[in-house]
Formats: C-alpha cells, structure tokens, sequence
C-alpha cells in the first residue's frame, strides 16, 4: 500500500511541479518581449522588477504544492534581518537535485528573489581566462536592474561519498569550496555587502529526482547564516589580483569550516 501511495504522491507532485513551471515561465516569456523590441534602460529596469514579481509568485505556488504533498516538513532556522531591497550573494551545500526547490522555499519572502548563477567554467577553473572574466561581469550587469541574490553552489557538484572521497576533502561533510564563478561575480556587484550561506541536511539518505517528488525526503533541515562581506574582498580583480585570490579563499575556507559543524550539528 506505501508503495502505491508513494509513487502516486510522486506522480501527482511531478505533475503539478510541471504545471506550476510551465505557467510562470510562459508569463515570464510573455512579459519580457518588451526588452527584445525597446532597448530602453528604464523599461527593462521595470520589467525586471515584474519578473521578479512572478518569480516571487511561481516559488510560492511550489512552496503550496510542497506543503499540500509533502506536509510541512522543512524546517528553516533563520533569526537573520534582511532588507528585501539589497543585493545579496548566496551560498550552499550540494547534495541533491531536490535542493534547488528547497532553497527557493527557505528563502521565500526573506530575501530577493534567488538567481541561480552556475558557471561552470568559472567555478572549476580558479585562473580565469580573460574572456570568461570580461564575460562573467557582463552576465552580471542584469542582476544590478533590481534587487536580487546571485546565488551558486559554491562546491561547483553534487556531494557524494564517491566525490569526497577522490577530493580528499578536509571536511566532512563538504566538498572543498570552488570560489571563482563566487568571487569573479562579487567583482561585478559592488553593491554586495553580505553573503548569505545555506545548510541543508535530509534526514533520508536518498537523493534521487523521483525519491524527492514522492517524498521520501520530505524531511530537511536548513539552518541560514549571514556575514558581512570585509571591505578588502570588494571591488577587486579576481582574474589578476592573486593576493585578493588569496584573501577570499581564506575568508570562503574559514566559512566552510564553521559549515561543516554546523551541518554536523543539523543531523537527525
């Protein structure tokens, strides 16, 4: 019977995900041809604040379809003032492709609206070339139209045994921290003035796309923190400054490390 219960609660959660998805992307679509027509600054800072509207709404229709499924089982630990009209940069830990909907959820309504910014390249490759620089503080010049927080997973993959293992990590319950696609974006945002790191911890030790939609790991825990970003890691080069390179990885290591406690401690 649990089985059949299951797998429908996962079907149906599949369903609705998609449904939800389709519908806010669409109007995104819709609302944002504008900006392809009438290059004007001042239309476009507006349509980023109406997109930032629906994306506010979109996440809200998946934190209802995840409570009605999957109960009210995540549990956030967040006692941290926010201004919903700064900038902010984030962080987290990587485990899972179910994070995303649960970080979109822990911030809900604390912060702005989260951007996912995965560039690959950057965040393995801690000596940028030039161009991935000159590109990355380009794609970054969007997120100034209105408040946002940039957001990656600072591992730059998914966490598993096999990964920590073969990095060697000093950690135990994280991977190192790749801080390029981090730093390099800070470059670009001057008006970043906190970082703002996320702890998830499942209860169960799946991880799998399917184990998340029928709600087997429906119990999770996040516990957010904030810190200030110090003023000698703000506007500097991450691309030809090797001494700034230097000072954000010990600042981002110092970090991890109380991470890592604090993940252990977040168990269940």
């Amino acid at each position: 019977m649990y089985y059949i219960k299951s797998n429908l609660v996962g079907f149906f959660t599949f369903i609705l995900i998609i449904v939800e998805l389709t519908v806010g992307f669409s109007t995104l679509a819709i609302v944002n041809i504008p900006r392809a027509i009438f290059p004007f600054k001042s239309l476009k800072i507006r349509l980023s604040k109406i997109s930032n509207s629906i994306g506010e709404y979109t996440v809200y229709g998946l934190k209802v379809i995840m409570k009605i499924m999957h109960k009210d089982s995540i549990k956030v630990f967040d006692d941290n003032e926010f201004d919903k009209n700064a900038w902010y940069m984030a962080v987290s830990n990587h485990q899972s492709w179910a994070d995303i909907f649960i970080l979109l959820v822990a911030a809900h309504k604390r912060i702005p609206l989260l951007k996912f910014f995965m560039k690959k390249e950057l965040e393995k490759n801690p000596d940028l070339r030039f161009k991935d620089y000159e590109n990355t503080l380009n794609a970054c010049k969007r997120f100034q139209r209105s408040p946002s927080t940039i957001f990656s997973y600072a591992e730059g993959t998914r966490n598993n045994s096999i990964k920590h293992q073969a990095q060697n990590s000093p950690y135990k319950n994280l991977l190192k921290p790749r801080i390029g696609g981090i730093a390099t974006a800070l470059s670009a945002m001057s008006n970043i003035d906190v970082l703002v790191d996320y702890s998830v911890v499942y209860k169960s030790d799946k991880r799998g796309a399917w184990a998340f939609l029928k709600g087997d790991m429906r119990d999770v825990k996040v516990s957010v923190k904030k810190y200030v970003i110090p003023e000698n890691l703000k506007n500097k080069n991450y691309s030809t400054d090797e001494q700034y390179r230097e000072n954000f990885k010990e600042w981002i290591e110092k970090i991890w490390a109380e991470k890592d406690l604090e993940i252990e401690r977040l168990k269940f």
